[in-house]
């Protein structure tokens, strides 16, 4: 059975959401550590923002246009 678009899309929220969580809870454990590694810690709070833009951007997409 082939998905249409939109369940496609709503695939890779869920998708990309696990993925941000996963990142939270990685940011989280290395900030508790004695001597956390900032430069990682920055990189992955970097792309957890990315994964927080593309998922809103998806959510976006699959709001219907309305006519004024």
């Amino acid at each position: 059975m082939r998905l249409s678009e939109n369940d496609q899309i709503e695939l890779r929220i869920i998708e990309l959401n696990q993925e941000h969580q996963d990142l939270h809870y990685i940011i989280d454990h290395l900030s508790e550590e004695i001597q956390p590694d900032q430069l990682r810690i920055r990189r992955l709070k970097k792309r957890r923002l990315f994964i927080k833009d593309q998922i809103v951007h998806l959510k976006s997409t699959l709001i219907p246009d309305i006519d004024a």
